[in-house]
């Protein structure tokens, strides 16, 4: 059984820092093979300041800075029956390497399916920069079965 009460809980807050290689290495992984992504000279001809953060990439800071193994005990769940529900993400502004990015997180909402076989968890992340400017949200839907 849920716990309701779990609904608005911090998660923390942490920074990453935007590396240059991190992203250029992301960008080969998901088949990306626009310029702006791998050479800053192309990035700046594009309008950029520096290489721009390809769009799902926020997703592996928020997973690298989040303790998993905190939260998965709070919800009293086994990372073994644990799987990735569903993800979104809400763009205020660009994120570049050499960017450190805050990212604050909340439990927004749990619910069950299926009778109590299927639980659900919901993380929204707020994504600021280092002028405090507001990037990006992002929403993760967890299930534990």
């Amino acid at each position: 059984m849920l716990d309701k009460c779990l609904i608005g809980h911090r998660l923390g807050t942490f920074s990453a820092d935007v590396e240059k290689g991190r992203l250029q290495f992301f960008a080969k992984a998901i088949g990306q093979d626009q310029p702006i992504y791998f050479d800053e000279v192309a990035a700046r001809a594009a309008g950029h300041r520096s290489l721009p953060v390809p769009p799902t990439f926020l997703k592996c800071l928020e997973s690298d800075g989040r303790d998993l193994q905190a939260m998965l005990a709070l919800l009293g769940w086994d990372l073994g029956r644990v799987l990735h529900a569903e993800q979104a993400f809400t763009y205020h502004r660009m994120a570049y390497a050499g960017d450190t990015l805050t990212f604050s997180g909340v439990i927004s909402d749990l619910y069950e399916k299926k009778g109590g076989a299927l639980q659900f968890v919901v993380l929204d992340s707020q994504v600021t920069n280092q002028h405090g400017e507001h990037v990006a949200d992002v929403r993760t839907s967890l299930v534990h079965r």
